[in-house]
């Protein structure tokens, strides 16, 4: 009869103890707005995922000074060590158990792929920063970014090549699994010959290759008058100076991806002299918004933001602004007020949301001289 006493208030015991630590777990997150983050802060892309994850913290501090909904804005963030099926894992981490009410996405493209399929089966909203491949938005309603697409972006480098720099032939060199890479080369074709443009060439590489010297030959027989890299930083570096040790002598064009200050490292600098990419925004800019947001991040971090963190910075408080639109956090009302998003002013430009949830605003050119991007010139939608 003791041992059942003993069993019995054991039970009432752990029970007890049980409505005591939920009731202040709840007491701990009743003022707080959970936010989840994921992103590369490690693996061969890690600058993007740094640079996002300190412009979105910067997001995040400024809601605070205020509250969100009478509220303190908590950020979860995920490292997925640059790898989709990483992804996968935090971002179901994220939804499940640490119970986010909105995600902001990856970077990259094949990542934000990754994560967006998880995110639309729960009705849970994901913004991404920087993914350009259109696919990442038709994957649902639940998905949208703050960024131009590729097809946009290649028209873009096809009216600079043509109208400014007057390059009527072009070579292609394509990381081809890379989901950024191929679509944005896709597009840049289809774009850059309806202008009256030829592909002389087109190579392939895999991405962490070291060795790109057979592509450059034969893009070297073809003569081309500049070179279309979209690719990322990391290999955009190697495959620059190699192009310059066989003799290639024209301009590179990229894209986003080359937006990193590791790009010019090493001999990089000096074989990249002269040559162009697309971006988001320019520094340069003498707009409040942008001198202001950058002021703000070099005081935090004692560096120069580059267009990941702008990007992040405006997912994120587009998302606070949806929420307070909303005055709620569950998921359909906050989709729902993202979509109404029009001339949202961020500091990447003035902002809106189209019926693909795709931001619809300019780009704009960047030359590298000296190692540093200096501001070239405007291309709008």
């Amino acid at each position: 009869m003791k041992n059942i006493y003993k069993l019995l208030f054991l039970s009432i015991f752990i029970f007890s103890l049980s409505i005591i630590l939920v009731s202040c777990n709840k007491s701990n997150t009743s003022n707080e707005i959970l936010i989840g983050e994921f992103a590369s802060l490690t693996g061969s892309e890690a600058t993007f995922g740094q640079s996002s994850h300190n412009g979105l913290i910067l997001a995040v501090e400024e809601i605070n000074k205020s509250g969100l909904l009478g509220k303190q804005v908590k950020l979860i963030t995920e490292d997925n060590q640059g790898k989709p099926s990483e992804t996968q894992t935090v971002v179901q981490k994220l939804i499940n158990r640490d119970k986010v009410v909105a995600i902001i996405g990856e970077v990259a493209s094949s990542r934000s792929k990754a994560g967006a399929p998880i995110c639309q089966a729960a009705k849970i909203p994901m913004i991404t920063p920087a993914s350009t491949n259109p696919e990442v938005t038709t994957i649902g309603d639940y998905i949208f970014r703050v960024c131009f697409i590729d097809p946009f972006q290649a028209t873009v480098m096809s009216k600079f090549a043509i109208n400014s720099m007057k390059v009527k032939k072009v070579a292609i060199l394509i990381d081809q699994k890379n989901a950024y890479s191929t679509g944005l080369a896709d597009n840049f074709k289809q774009v850059f010959t309806s202008m009256g443009g030829e592909i002389v060439e087109e190579q392939k590489y895999t991405a962490g290759d070291k060795d790109f010297k057979a592509q450059l030959t034969s893009i070297k027989a073809k003569n081309p008058e500049a070179i279309f890299i979209p690719g990322y930083y990391t290999d955009v570096n190697l495959i620059s100076i190699q192009a310059r040790e066989i003799g290639i002598t024209c301009p590179l064009f990229g894209s986003d991806g080359w937006e990193s200050e590791k790009l010019t490292e090493g001999k990089a600098k000096d074989a990249l002299e002269g040559s162009f990419f697309s971006t988001h925004v320019s520094a340069d800019d003498p707009s409040p918004n942008i001198q202001n947001f950058i002021k703000k991040y070099q005081e935090k971090y004692k560096s120069k933001p580059d267009a990941m963190a702008f990007l992040a910075y405006d997912a994120g408080m587009i998302l606070f602004d949806a929420i307070k639109k909303a005055n709620s956090t569950e998921g359909e009302k906050i989709k729902n007020e993202l979509a109404k998003t029009k001339d949202y002013p961020g500091v990447t430009g003035i902002i809106t949301i189209n019926e693909q949830r795709n931001a619809v605003k300019p780009a704009v050119v960047m030359e590298i001289k000296g190692g540093n991007f200096v501001y070239k010139e405007t291309i709008a939608p």
